[in-house]
């Protein structure tokens, strides 16, 4: 009975008896969850959008709002564990590759009468990429698209820039731009496959569309959002001036852009 009554109280008191004494029995070990690590991202790229003030048409005497876009790669990290471009946003100065984006509006014959017998266009959204140099106070860059909505044509786009920094904020950019189209991009804006009205037949070629100028300034709001602004005159060349489209309309093109973009991480 003693025995019993002994190992009834050793049962119902939570102390652990050894040589040393006695001592409470310590409280049961939890283990902490692992701190839980962020992924880098795989792809950071910044991407806008906005509004736009142009020629209606290439060749058009007339402007009108549209909508327009930009894309800019910043950091690609490859399967291999090797990395393109900076991740943290800091310039990465030399040569880069880069993301390429435009939007060219749509052209419909019943909005422009001196059109009348020509086909109409379709907005057109161009995607690519090329290859930049970059250093604090220049920047150069050839860039090559194909429109996957509208034209489908390839063109191809090179430029370069004067980069100036009046404040911590704000960035300016000027230099001159180069936009050369493949035979078929020519022929969808600038030729004439029947003859209408004051419009002869007129089968374009491959080559430089236009030459000018752009003006681009950013405003960085905060670590993600930018406001962007750019100003941008052309004059069209080659086969591209010598179209009836233009020679009844305009050779020179200005353009008028204002908009935001955002800075997007990707984890893959």
């Amino acid at each position: 009975m003693k025995t019993l009554f002994v190992t009834a109280i050793a049962m119902m008191l939570p102390m652990v008896v050894h040589a040393g004494g006695t001592e409470l029995a310590p409280d049961p070990v939890v283990m902490a969850p692992a701190p839980v690590v962020a992924s880098s991202p795989n792809l950071i790229f910044r991407l806008g959008a906005g509004v736009s003030y142009a020629n209606s048409y290439f060749g058009s005497k007339s402007s009108e709002a549209g909508p327009s876009g930009s894309l800019s790669f910043q950091f690609l990290r490859l399967p291999s564990g090797k990395s393109l471009g900076s991740e943290t946003g800091e310039p990465n100065y030399g040569f880069a590759p880069r993301g390429s984006f435009r939007f060219v509006g749509k052209r419909a014959s019943k909005d422009h009468p001196e059109l009348t017998g020509l086909p109409d266009v379709p907005l057109s959204v161009e995607i690519g990429g090329g290859i930049g140099y970059t250093s604090q106070s220049f920047e150069a860059f050839a860039d090559l698209r194909y429109g996957v909505i509208g034209h489908q044509a390839f063109v191809g786009e090179l430029g370069a820039n004067v980069v100036m920094h009046p404040s911590d904020r704000l960035t300016v950019k000027a230099g001159p731009r180069v936009v050369i189209g493949s035979n078929k991009f020519n022929d969808t804006y600038f030729g004439v496959t029947t003859a209408t009205g004051a419009l002869g037949v007129y089968n374009p070629g491959s080559g430089i569309v236009s030459a000018g100028l752009e003006v681009d300034t950013t405003y960085k709001l905060d670590d993600k959002w930018n406001l962007d602004a750019a100003l941008r005159y052309d004059q069209f060349q080659g086969d591209a001036k010598s179209s009836p489209i233009v020679t009844q309309g305009s050779d020179h093109q200005l353009k008028v852009t204002i908009g935001v973009s955002r800075l997007i991480s990707l984890r893959f």
